[in-house]
């Protein structure tokens, strides 16, 4: 299930995206003490995370984790663990505590039982996850018939290893690590944030049809919970 949203310009989404994160968090730290915000890499979400690496909050008592990650080392370009300590992780935001995904074994198989293992010490909920959608209908790194992509969906860990199909999204790196369908869906919170008229196309394709595997982000926009989609030209 989904609620959308349509702002009347980029700049008026990122400030609206800012205000549900701020009072998410906020009120996670006044309830539990601490909050737990899972992110994604991309252009999209960018000026969000760095208008939200200003904003005065108690950084120390929120947790940052990955929605998911390509096999590659932090300091590679496409790593989203170095995206997020560029963007999101400076300024005050630099006290918040990370939590990624990459770990020295050689493919994201190898590595899942590390990595599940840092999940498992996280929240059994995140309080907000932010999410994008690739052109191909993938989010997260759940990719069209990946190899994975079943356990991804349907499993009850936390975090999947994938290997998508290289395409023109994939590029190159066709090896990830992704949060699964039942750990994103767990969130209190889900913000989607898309810009641009083909992705309202792509949005409009997910919801008219059904075959998940064809476009998994229909796993979390048909869902029993609510997605809250934010869009802009």
């Amino acid at each position: 299930m989904q609620e959308y949203h349509v702002f009347d310009d980029r700049e008026a989404l990122v400030a609206a995206a800012v205000e549900r994160i701020v009072e998410a968090l906020t009120q996670a730290i006044n309830e539990r003490g601490r909050a737990l915000m899972l992110v994604s890499g991309g252009s999209s979400p960018e000026p969000v995370y760095r208008a939200l690496a200003q904003k005065d909050l108690p950084w120390s008592s929120v947790g940052v984790a990955l929605v998911d990650e390509r096999w590659v080392e932090p300091d590679h370009s496409a790593s989203n663990e170095g995206f997020i300590q560029r963007h999101l992780l400076t300024g005050p935001a630099a006290d918040a505590e990370f939590i990624g995904m990459k770990t020295s074994a050689e493919t994201p198989q190898a590595g899942l039982a590390e990595c599940e293992s840092r999940y498992d010490a996280l929240p059994e909920r995140a309080d907000v996850c932010l999410l994008g959608m690739g052109s191909d209908g993938h989010t997260a790194s759940l990719f069209p018939y990946a190899e994975g992509l079943d356990q991804a969906l349907a499993g009850s860990q936390r975090c999947a290893a994938i290997t998508a199909k290289q395409s023109d999204v994939t590029g190159n790196y066709t090896a990830r690590m992704t949060l699964t369908a039942r750990y994103i869906l767990s969130a209190r919170q889900r913000l989607l944030l898309l810009a641009g008229e083909e992705k309202r196309s792509v949005l409009h394709e997910a919801l008219a049809g059904d075959d998940i595997q064809a476009m998994p982000v229909r796993a979390i926009l048909k869902a029993a919970q609510t997605t809250d989609v934010f869009w802009a030209a």
